[in-house]
């Protein structure tokens, strides 16, 4: 699967636990809606993703993506009721980061 770069970086920081690698996938300036939330800001979004990790463990196997509708499908496994699922990622992008990005 062809990601763009920005989206592979953030599943290896995703599946690598990896905090500080997943914010810096992101704009300053950055929305995360996830779970009836919003997340604004790199470093809100490092805080977000730092918790549920610890909570969750959870790693992310891609398994479509659309690069004209900018959203992934992915398998997401960890300790959580219901696991693993498939989500899908709603992104937009400014000068190559993530400026928006919505889990469903």
């Amino acid at each position: 699967m062809n990601l763009p770069i920005v989206i592979a970086d953030l599943v290896a920081a995703q599946n690598n636990f990896d905090s500080e690698a997943y914010a810096n996938c992101f704009t300053e300036t950055a929305e995360v809606y996830d779970e009836g939330k919003k997340h604004i800001g790199k470093m809100e979004i490092k805080n977000w993703i730092e918790k549920a990790n610890k909570e969750y463990q959870a790693t992310m196997k891609p398994l479509e993506y659309s690069a004209s509708g900018q959203k992934l499908k992915a398998k997401i496994s960890g300790s959580f009721p219901g696991s693993p699922v498939v989500l899908t990622y709603h992104y937009e992008f400014k000068n190559e980061l993530i400026q928006s990005l919505e889990i469903v």
